[in-house]
């Protein structure tokens, strides 16, 4: 089992550090880019465009909004996993909720990924953000999912075996080394 998680603000260079772990961890493996994002507007669609065009042709692609643990179970020793991201994951789950938002529904599904990837052979690097370091959010969706995020990161922190924080590109390391 080899879990690297990179947490970070918004804009913070996680997402770079991360695809420069999988850079290094690759030669000889597959090179896999899992991304949980949903455009749900123009400026969405145009932000993973450019995400797209920024990665070379070595990755092989996998959009997963939704099913991140199905996603993680294919993946076996040869390959080398990146999740970009975690927190995108977790707001389509809460948002496919609609109405009916259940935060327990919501911890079974972290808690299945928890043990996806606990299970899983592949050398996988995931990024999320550290949304708990701001202002308690207004409104009751918004809080659910900082607090969902918070207890997400803090479990998938428990099984990984390395834990970087980036804040203005520079890394630091929380656990593992």
């Amino acid at each position: 089992m080899s879990i690297h998680l990179i947490l970070g603000g918004a804009r913070s260079g996680k997402s770079s550090r991360a695809e420069a772990e999988v850079q290094q961890l690759s030669p000889g493996r597959s090179k896999h880019y899992v991304a949980t994002a949903m455009a749900f507007d123009s400026e969405m669609e145009k932000r993973i465009e450019r995400h797209q065009q920024s990665r070379d042709t070595e990755w092989i692609e996998h959009e997963c909004p939704r099913n991140l643990v199905e996603t993680i179970a294919q993946f076996g020793s040869q390959d080398v996993v990146l999740v970009d991201c975690l927190t995108l994951w977790l707001n389509n789950i809460i948002y496919f909720q609609g109405e009916s938002l259940d935060a327990t529904e919501i911890e079974v599904e972290v808690n299945k990924l928890v043990e996806a990837l606990q299970t899983s052979s592949a050398r996988i690097v995931l990024v999320s953000n550290e949304v708990g370091m701001g202002v308690v959010p207004l409104g009751e969706v918004s809080r659910v999912f900082v607090d969902h995020a918070g207890w997400m990161n803090q479990a998938v922190a428990r099984v990984a075996n390395k834990v970087t924080l980036v804040s203005a590109g520079l890394p630091l390391i929380l656990k593992g080394g």
